[in-house]
């Protein structure tokens, strides 16, 4: 399979045949207004929507934040035969927009299977204010199993999806603490708790390979820890720690960042395994 990060929650995933787009963001670097504050964004795409290619699917975690599905975001939509997300978006979106509700399947391509699980966007109780949010996971026959995170700030759903899905081989951990003066806590995981999110996704096979792509979401909202807090707890998950799997790596991307392999070096925007 190979990752292409695009910036913020966007990546392009290559696995099995099918060509995968998570949370379309291609909006310029600007000020972005959601109710009556604005998000800011201050790196565009690594690359233009233009040149990204035919994209099979979309994984969509959320529609109701600009920093998640801005609006050349929701103009691909229309080019992509289907797109997977929650149940509130496909009411709001329509077109090829589907609900993938928490543990249903889908099956693309030649067998890859796409299974919605939950996601929490903010500490317990505050659903209704963020609205309704999923992740997904990736899996089939001679396949790595991937997790997509999507905007979750809760480690006991990490727990719970382990718990459900058995051994993960890859993780995309949308990350970077994400903050807002309207919730008391993380929108997102902290550097620290992706951390965490990763040893409990490669405490399942032990010395299995992890390669979890943090700081997707890095300085999204109000505040947020940026990419520099995140490679540091990140980097100490791989060493110094006797528990650790020795396979496991946690990369922090910027706008473009990437590493190839478990071994290899970086070389472009693109993670390959």
């Amino acid at each position: 399979m190979e990752i292409r990060y695009v910036g913020g929650p966007t990546a392009v995933l290559e696995i099995g045949g099918v060509r995968l787009l998570t949370d379309p963001t291609f909006d310029a670097p600007g000020d972005y207004p959601i109710g009556n504050r604005a998000l800011t964004k201050t790196t565009g795409p690594a690359v233009e929507v233009s040149s990204l290619g035919p994209v099979d699917a979309v994984l969509l975690s959320h529609d109701q934040h600009p920093d998640n599905l801005d609006q050349a975001g929701r103009d691909h939509l229309a080019s992509v035969p289907l797109t997977l997300s929650t149940q509130s978006a496909a009411a709001r979106l329509g077109g090829s927009v589907r609900a993938l509700p928490n543990w249903t399947s889908v099956t693309l391509g030649d067998g890859l299977t796409v299974t919605g699980v939950p996601a929490q966007h903010g500490p317990d109780g505050t659903e209704h204010l963020v609205g309704e949010v999923t992740g997904f996971v990736l899996s089939g026959e001679g396949l790595p199993t991937v997790y997509v995170s999507g905007d979750n700030a809760s480690l006991d759903v990490v727990r719970e999806v382990v718990k459900r899905v058995g051994p993960v081989d890859v993780a995309l951990l949308f990350a970077g603490g994400a903050r807002t003066p309207l919730v008391d806590g993380f929108l997102t995981l902290n550097s620290d708790d992706a951390v965490t999110a990763a040893e409990i996704l490669g405490a399942v096979r032990g010395a299995a390979a992890l390669r979890a792509l943090g700081a997707l979401h890095a300085g999204a909202g109000d505040g947020g820890e940026g990419v520099r807090r995140v490679r540091r707890p990140a980097a100490a998950a791989g060493a110094g720690r006797d528990h650790a799997p020795p396979l496991t790596r946690v990369l922090a991307a910027t706008g473009g960042g990437s590493a190839r392999g478990e071994t290899g070096s970086p070389s472009g925007p693109r993670l390959a395994g």
